[in-house]
């Protein structure tokens, strides 16, 4: 692969400029202008991942990316490929940070998807010159620069002792929202997003509530306008569609009394059309 570019930092993009220990020099192969004109959100998580997180991150880092959102990662084995896959495949855009030089690919085997983000209008960038290897620190470090160049991080599966929590604390310290999956409490690989829900971290389970969270508008030609038989019901539902998500909102749109609004809210939930995202937003099921 060749047209690497050398970033001093005044070119450096604001984002990255502006957080903890930032970069002084970057390298680039491919573009970020693709990137940096849309909502970014990072995705990470184990390298072990499970047959559950791998169709989590595929359907969340697929999903996402068909509705415009740019899909950040570190190119690693597990969680980190196969969001950068989900979004190639899905037609969007993905760049990855390495913890090595442009000439280092790491690990080899993902060489190919390296080339493959490049040529869909997405970028490999680092701060490491031609030659780094992949030094434990490295890997370390550049989590803080996935984290800083997105807009919130989202862990789809992580153990509790998984280096994805060195990203997740970045991102709380570059102020950074972070977004996780629930696993299965029974499973160790699961042990490190539950627990960053217990600590406060906000629990997604559906690619629409990421969407919320960027504050970003749902493409009406990725969803069925949802129907029911109850005229109340359908008023809430026909708003939820067009875009509007908060409870107070929805209660004045809709125009049904409090007692009225709250129950239909609930039989809707109960349902299955609606649930809750947190903040006393609502999301489509």
């Amino acid at each position: 692969m060749s047209n690497k570019i050398s970033l001093s930092a005044s070119e450096i993009p604001e984002v990255l400029q502006g957080i903890p220990d930032a970069p002084k020099e970057l390298f680039l192969l491919g573009s970020l202008n693709e990137t940096m004109a849309r909502p970014r959100i990072a995705i990470v998580g184990s390298r072990k991942v499970t047959a559950y997180g791998r169709s989590v991150t595929q359907q969340f880092a697929g999903e996402l990316a068909a509705q415009g959102v740019a899909i950040i990662s570190g190119l690693a084995l597990g969680v980190d490929g196969i969001a950068h896959k989900a979004a190639l495949e899905a037609g969007g855009i993905t760049t990855a940070v390495l913890p090595t030089g442009l000439d280092k690919i790491y690990p080899s085997t993902h060489r190919q998807l390296a080339q493959q983000i490049v040529a869909q209008d997405g970028a490999l960038l680092t701060e490491y010159k031609d030659g780094t290897r992949g030094y434990k620190g490295n890997f370390i470090a550049r989590n803080r620069l996935v984290s800083g160049l997105s807009d919130a991080v989202l862990i789809t599966e992580a153990a509790e002792k998984s280096g994805t929590m060195h990203t997740a604390a970045f991102a709380i310290k570059q102020g950074r929202k972070v977004l996780v999956v629930p696993g299965n409490i029974t499973s160790p690989q699961s042990a490190g997003t539950n627990n960053l829900l217990k600590a406060g971290a906000a629990a997604v389970t559906s690619p629409s509530d990421v969407l919320i969270a960027l504050g970003v508008s749902l493409k009406s030609k990725a969803r069925t306008r949802p129907t029911s038989n109850d005229p109340h019901e359908q008023a809430i539902l026909d708003l939820l569609y067009e875009g509007v998500t908060d409870a107070a909102e929805l209660h004045e749109k809709s125009g049904l009394n409090v007692e009225l609004f709250n129950q239909t809210l609930t039989m809707l939930e109960i349902s299955g059309h609606i649930h809750p995202v947190g903040s006393n937003q609502w999301s489509l099921s």
